[in-house]
C-alpha cells in the first residue's frame, strides 16, 4: 500500500500544538513553583526576624515588675476588708510583631468600638515593642479578642484596686491610679513607707504582702458616714464632715467628709467641693472654742471653777462693742459662761489668764501648726503669731483664726483624758505605745473641770438637743456657731456649725467633733445654730455606734452627780 503526503500533514500539525501547549505548561509550572519558593522564604524570612525580636523588657518606660506589682491589703480594726486587689487583663500590642496594621485595627474595632480608628493605626504603626491598647477589661472582652487571633496583640494581667465599701470611708484610704500607685489617703502614705519601694525591687508580687490594719472602726465608720448624708438632706446644708478619735490611744475611729467620692472611680474626687474637711478644711470654729479658753486659763490657775465674772455690759474695743448672742447681763458664775456660752464671760476669762500666755496656750495645744497625721491631705492652721487685745478677745470665742476639725479633736481628747495630748494616727496603737508619746498640756484636776463643764453644757446648755438623742450615754460637748465671711463681712445667714463632745462623761473613752456647714432649719420649730444639727447629728451617731463600742446606756443620775467638782457641791 502506497504511501502519500495527505496521510502525515494533519499528524504533523497535531504533534506540534500538542508540544507547544506542554511547554507552556511546564512554564506554568516553574513559575508557580518559583512563587511558592519565594513566597514561603519571605514568610520563613519573616518569622526568623520576629524570632530574633528580643522581647521588651518594659512597658512604656516602666519595668513590667511594677506595673504587675501588687498591693497589699488594707482591713478594719476587725479584720473588715476596706481595699483589696482583684486581678485584670489589660490589651496591650507590639507593632513590630504586627504583620497587617490595617486587619488589626479592622478586627479590634469590631470587639472595642469605642477606639478611635486613627489612633488605634497610628499605636499599631511602628517598630515599637510595647504599647498599650486599652488597659483594666472584663474577661469576656478578653476573650473575644483572643478569638481573633490577631499577631502581636497580647494581654498582661495586672492588679486593680478594689474598694469594697464605696465612698464609705474614702477620704482615708484616698485612691489609686491606673498603674496601682498610690495618689491620695492612706494609700499615698503607704506607697511613701514602704510600698513603693517593695514594689521597685519587684517583692510586691501575688499575695505576699501582710494586710494594713487601719484604726478605723467600718460599723462606726457606716454610721458616721450615713448620718452626714442625712444631714445635708435634712438640713439642706452644703456640706457636712466628722471624725472619732480614741482618747487613749490617738486612733481614729471613723473619718468622714460630704460630698465624698467612689475611690473605685478616682476622677470622681474631682469633683468640686468633694475635698476632705476634717484635714484640709480650716474654719473659724465658734464657741466649741471656748472649751479651750476654759481649759488654759484653769490650768494657769488664773482662774477657778467658783469664780464669777461681770457679763452686764458688752465690752468695748474702740468703735465696736462685743456682746452675747442671748445674754444674760449678770454676774455670771464660770460654769454658767460656759452654759450659757457667753462670748462676754469668755474674754473676762481669757483677759485674767492675760493673752499672751492665752496665745502661747494655743501652740501647747498645737493650734498653729499641722496636725501630725498619716494623710497627705492637710492644711495648715491660720492663727496669728502675736494677738492684739481685740485679736485675743474674737480669738478667745473662736472668731479671727481658722483651724481643722482634726485639730480641734485631738484638743478635746486631751481636755478629757486626764490632760495628755496624743497625736491622732489612723493605724492600730495600743495604750502602752500611746503613753509613750503622751505630751502632758493639762493637769489632771483642770481635765476633770473640763468634763464636768462639758457634762453641764449637754444637760442644761446649748447641748441639750444632743442629750435628747442620746440620752444614757453620758456625752457632754459645746456647740459652735461660726458666722461666714461673706464679701468682707460676716454673714448672719451663712454659718458653719460645729459640735465638739466626749463620752462616757464618766469614764471617757471617745471624743468627736461634727461639722455641718451652711445648714437651713429642719422645719419652723427648730432653729439654726449648732444645737439643731451639729448637736443633733453628734446625739444620734453615738445611740448608734455606743453599743457597738461596748458602751452600755446608763440612766443613773449619781454619774452625773460624780462629775461635779467638790468646790460645787
Amino acid at each position: 500500500m502506497a504511501v502519500t503526503a495527505e496521510d502525515f500533514g494533519p499528524t504533523i500539525s497535531l504533534d506540534g500544538a500538542r508540544k507547544q501547549r506542554g511547554n507552556l505548561t511546564q512554564a506554568r509550572i516553574r513559575w508557580m513553583v518559583l512563587a511558592l519558593v519565594l513566597g514561603f522564604g519571605l514568610v520563613g524570612g519573616r518569622l526568623v526576624q520576629l524570632g530574633m525580636v528580643v522581647p521588651d523588657s518594659t512597658i512604656e518606660g516602666q519595668a513590667r515588675d511594677v506595673i504587675t506589682a501588687t498591693r497589699p491589703p488594707i482591713l478594719d480594726r476587725n479584720g473588715l476588708e476596706m481595699a483589696v486587689d482583684i486581678r485584670v487583663p489589660s490589651l496591650f500590642a507590639e507593632p513590630r510583631r504586627i504583620i497587617d496594621v490595617e486587619e488589626a485595627v479592622r478586627k479590634l474595632r469590631t470587639v472595642l468600638p469605642d477606639l478611635d480608628e486613627t489612633w488605634l493605626r497610628n499605636r499599631l504603626t511602628g517598630d515599637k515593642g510595647f504599647v498599650w491598647v486599652q488597659r483594666e477589661l472584663s474577661p469576656a472582652i478578653q476573650e473575644k479578642v483572643m478569638r481573633l487571633g490577631i499577631p502581636g496583640i497580647d494581654f498582661i494581667t495586672e492588679s486593680k484596686r478594689f474598694y469594697p465599701g464605696m465612698t464609705e470611708a474614702s477620704h482615708i484610704l484616698g485612691s489609686t491610679n491606673i498603674d496601682n500607685q498610690g495618689i491620695a489617703g492612706i494609700e499615698r502614705h503607704m506607697d511613701g513607707e514602704d510600698v513603693a519601694l517593695l514594689q521597685e525591687l519587684g517583692l510586691a508580687r501575688g499575695n505576699a504582702l501582710a494586710p494594713v490594719e487601719l484604726s478605723v472602726d467600718m460599723r462606726v465608720q457606716h454610721v458616721m458616714h450615713e448620718q452626714l448624708v442625712d444631714a445635708m438632706t435634712r438640713y439642706k446644708a452644703i456640706a457636712a464632715a466628722g471624725v472619732m478619735m480614741d482618747i487613749h490611744t490617738g486612733e481614729i475611729i471613723a473619718l468622714a467628709s460630704v460630698p465624698d467620692f467612689d475611690p473605685n472611680d478616682p476622677a470622681s474626687a474631682l469633683v468640686k467641693d468633694s475635698f476632705n474637711r476634717v484635714t484640709a478644711g480650716i474654719f473659724e470654729p465658734g464657741s466649741i472654742f471656748k472649751t479651750v479658753t476654759m481649759a488654759g486659763a484653769l490650768d494657769s490657775g488664773a482662774v477657778s471653777i467658783t469664780d464669777q465674772f461681770d457679763a452686764r455690759f458688752g465690752i468695748r474695743f474702740g468703735r465696736f462693742t462685743i456682746d452675747d448672742f442671748h445674754g444674760k447681763h449678770r454676774i455670771l458664775s464660770l460654769p454658767e459662761v460656759y452654759k450659757y456660752s457667753s462670748n462676754i464671760g469668755t474674754i473676762r476669762v481669757m483677759q485674767a489668764m492675760g493673752k499672751d500666755a492665752y496665745r502661747a496656750f494655743l501652740s501647747t495645744m498645737g493650734f498653729d501648726a499641722r496636725v501630725p497625721f498619716e494623710l497627705p491631705e492637710m492644711r495648715l492652721p491660720t492663727v496669728p503669731k502675736e494677738f492684739s487685745e481685740v485679736g485675743a478677745a474674737t480669738a478667745s470665742f473662736g472668731h479671727g483664726l481658722s483651724v481643722s476639725p482634726l485639730h480641734m479633736v485631738a484638743a478635746y481628747a486631751a481636755f478629757v483624758n486626764g490632760g495628755n495630748y496624743i497625736a491622732p494616727t489612723l493605724y492600730r496603737r495600743d495604750v502602752a505605745e500611746a503613753e509613750a508619746l503622751y505630751r502632758r498640756v493639762l493637769q489632771p484636776s483642770t481635765s476633770e473641770a473640763i468634763r464636768y463643764l462639758m457634762r453641764l453644757n449637754a444637760l442644761e446648755g446649748s447641748g441639750s438637743q444632743m442629750n435628747k438623742e442620746a440620752l444614757g450615754y453620758r456625752v457632754g460637748g459645746k456647740t459652735g456657731t461660726a458666722e461666714k465671711v461673706v464679701e468682707g463681712r460676716y454673714s448672719s445667714s451663712k454659718v458653719t456649725n460645729f459640735f465638739g463632745s466626749a463620752f462616757p462623761l464618766d469614764n471617757p473613752r471617745y471624743a468627736m467633733v461634727i461639722m455641718v456647714d451652711e445648714p437651713k432649719a429642719e422645719n419652723p420649730q427648730s432653729g439654726t445654730t449648732a444645737g439643731w444639727n451639729a448637736g443633733a447629728v453628734t446625739g444620734r451617731i453615738v445611740q448608734r455606734v455606743a453599743p457597738m463600742l461596748g458602751i452600755a446606756p446608763d440612766f443613773s443620775e449619781v454619774l452625773d452627780q460624780n462629775l461635779v467638782p467638790p468646790q460645787l457641791r
